[in-house]
């Protein structure tokens, strides 16, 4: 079959230490349809990935304790150092520009970009290399199906259209159209830059019809270890959480599994395609099926002898979650090493003002368990959810200070009010009565700023300070010895 178009996928994702699961997806179906496609990844001319996660300095905690300061006299120095650590996240890589530049001057039909709301500046800069060759450029990603947002990136000279749409399949026939000048409005998901946008897309379904990710353009000789990424399903089962903006991205709308059959079948092809036994599932809830879950523990050791793997959970209520002491040992012993979950908070009281549909002896629980059974633990946190006080932060800090020697790792960050999520329509619905002042929107990143008076008392920042000592002392020990191959990830 000859080529149809010649297509220039560049992965901005310097942040991993594996590939894009999103870009070897739209390598794969463009192949498919015949289409020429060449894939640039910043790792690929010698720029090395950030590590998520590593084994903490003072300097670390210093850092964090500043980031999350609710001091007011330390604001200016805290809102500096916000900003400059993330003009420096985000700033665009000289030599990756430079190897993009290259890319466009060959003469490609049309750029996909497929982005992450950090990577504003280095899309307006490839998008306005791109308009000097009169080279169209498509940018996509998981939260671009938020209006306000898809319409001001929309507005960055170059730009073509902006796709909130998983385009798993339909990615060849936008290619198609871009290239021959037709109506992209024939596609849901779609914004352009009159103002015109499409009807929202759907979730995509069934799963089982993708074809396997293609990443065979990936460096695999620079990552440390050769990790495999790929998800069982799309959504979350228990997507009620009013924080959570996973659930309302593109991905995220509801909830959809592929069988386990497809699944294994990909393990197996992607383990003899890349010579590696190392799997990560970037499931927002791998255990949303529990018979997912233990049909992969079951079924594994005879498709990938040897295989390890590390996933994401959310210990919820009900009364199979796939959790159990015996679902735990189970996965141990199929290969599993690492679970992450979102621990949140140690009060129930914010746990159920979340609507997170767990509880703190739930979680206890589940600890206990996965540590006994030889899991690494990984859990998210973060302070300042609307409404969060004194004793809650306390009762975080004392969860933190019981549990601290079964936990490997300890992301804890500042809280994020987020484009079209519960909470942040509910506080910006409430305005002036909001307990939060000082809002301003940021469209370019999908949230709303705010203050939040109510964390700058002095009980609050004593309690927080106990809870950042407890996440120090955990995240300045090395990770478990079973899980020290995905040190640094999710």
């Amino acid at each position: 079959m000859c080529s149809k178009s010649k297509v220039l996928l560049v992965d901005l994702n310097a942040f991993s230490s594996f590939p894009t699961l999103a870009i070897g997806l739209l390598t794969a179906t463009l192949r498919r349809e015949g289409h020429a496609v060449n894939v640039i990844c910043p790792l690929d001319h010698g720029r090395p990935s950030a590590v998520r996660e590593r084994q903490e300095r003072w300097g670390d905690h210093f850092m964090r304790r500043l980031h999350l300061s609710g001091l007011s006299p330390a604001f200016p120095m805290r809102d500096l150092l916000r900003g400059a650590r993330a003009a420096w996240r985000d700033k665009p890589d000289s030599v990756t520009i430079s190897r993009i530049r290259a890319a466009l001057d060959a003469g490609p039909d049309v750029i996909l970009l497929s982005a992450y709301l950090m990577h504003y500046s280095v899309v307006r800069k490839i998008a306005a290399d791109a308009k000097e060759r009169n080279i169209p450029v498509v940018v996509g990603g998981p939260m671009f199906n938020i209006t306000a947002t898809a319409q001001h990136w929309c507005s960055l000279p170059g730009i073509t259209a902006i796709v909130g749409a998983e385009a798993d399949l339909s990615i060849a026939k936008i290619v198609e159209t871009v290239s021959s000048g037709g109506d992209l409005m024939q596609f849901s998901g779609v914004t352009l830059p009159d103002g015109r946008m499409s009807e929202a897309a759907r979730p995509l379904r069934p799963l089982d019809s993708a074809p396997f990710a293609d990443f065979t353009d990936f460096p695999w000789e620079r990552y440390p270890v050769r990790i495999i990424p790929l998800m069982t399903g799309r959504g979350c089962q228990w997507a009620k959480c009013a924080f959570c903006s996973d659930v309302v991205s593109t991905n995220g709308l509801a909830f959809r599994s592929r069988s386990l059959g497809h699944v294994l079948s990909e393990m197996e092809e992607q383990a003899r395609r890349h010579a590696t036994r190392n799997f990560l599932f970037l499931d927002l809830k791998l255990n949303s099926r529990p018979d997912m879950l233990r049909g992969i523990a079951e079924g594994l050791a005879s498709r990938v002898p040897g295989a390890e793997w590390i996933g994401t959970v959310h210990v919820d209520t009900r009364a199979d979650n796939g959790l159990s002491r015996r679902d735990l040992r189970a996965a141990v012993r199929s290969g599993m090493r690492r679970v992450s979950f979102g621990l949140e908070s140690g009060s129930q009281r914010l746990l159920d003002d979340m609507r997170k549909g767990s509880t703190v002896e739930g979680n206890a629980q589940f600890i206990r368990d996965a540590y006994e059974e030889g899991l690494s633990l990984r859990c998210t946190m973060f302070a300042g959810y609307p409404g969060e006080t004194e004793e809650d932060m306390a009762q975080t800090a004392d969860f933190l200070e019981a549990h601290e020697d079964y936990l490997d790792r300890v992301r804890f960050n500042a809280f994020s009010l987020l484009d079209d999520t519960p909470i942040f329509k509910k506080m910006a619905e409430q305005s002036g009565a909001s307990i939060l002042t000082d809002l301003r929107a940021d469209p370019q990143r999908a949230r709303m700023r705010y203050r939040n008076h109510h964390l700058e008392t002095k009980g609050y920042r004593q309690h927080k300070r106990r809870a950042l000592a407890a996440v120090f002392r955990i995240n300045r020990r090395p990770v478990c010895s079973s899980a020290r191959q995905f040190d640094g990830l999710m």
